[in-house]
């Protein structure tokens, strides 16, 4: 056990703890202030370690902030992951309310992933798309999956660049809501539900 100035007992976090303590940290500056201006040092400050030792575990600050984009799609992908055998209808529901609620939970992390688009950084942006693929992708399978949905996925080609399309819709109307808007959750989760259906359905 560490001791810190005030005498009191710290226990000593392990190295995937101590690890998402920085994560966390990053989360919450990337959020607040851009990918430029945000430095190293603060997060080695908050977090009260060295920088010496944030180094071990992210060699820079790209791949620290690459850390922080891949660790919030991580968690998003596994809260709305498809159900097999489920609807389409009813995953949809079930995936906002899911999603609306790790937004809500996490408005940091969420905040700080889309911010990612706007690095100067190139490598950082390729992060950042290579996880919206990623989201693409899954709601690509569980409608191709869908009796009702996977006809329409193969006979429209614009299908794909619909739920991308949908993706950013969704993306705008979370960081409008996480800013204030007078909408209740369930409200924010039939907007976007019936935003996807409206394009999917003939």
């Amino acid at each position: 056990m560490a001791v810190d100035q005030g005498g009191r007992a710290r226990r000593r976090l392990s190295t995937e703890e101590r690890r998402e303590q920085l994560l966390a940290v990053g989360a919450r500056l990337f959020s607040e202030s851009p990918y430029d201006e945000v430095w190293v040092e603060q997060v080695a400050e908050i977090a009260g370690v060295s920088r010496g030792l944030l180094y071990h575990y992210f060699p820079n600050k790209r791949d620290f902030f690459a850390a922080v984009v891949e660790r919030e799609s991580e968690r998003m992908l596994r809260m709305t992951a498809p159900v097999p055998g489920v609807p389409v209808r009813e995953q949809l529901t079930a995936g906002l309310d899911a999603y609306l609620e790790y937004v809500e939970a996490h408005a940091h992390g969420y905040r700080a992933f889309h911010r990612a688009d706007a690095a100067g950084d190139q490598a950082v942006r390729r992060v950042y798309r290579r996880a919206l693929a990623s989201q693409e992708r899954q709601i690509l399978a569980a409608l191709a999956a869908d009796p009702e949905f996977g006809p329409v996925l193969e006979s429209r080609p614009d299908t794909r660049l619909a739920v991308r399309g949908w993706l950013a819709f969704t993306t705008a109307v979370c960081l409008e809501w996480l800013r204030g808007a007078h909408l209740g959750r369930d409200q924010v989760r039939d907007l976007c539900a019936r935003a996807l259906l409206g394009v999917l359905t003939p």
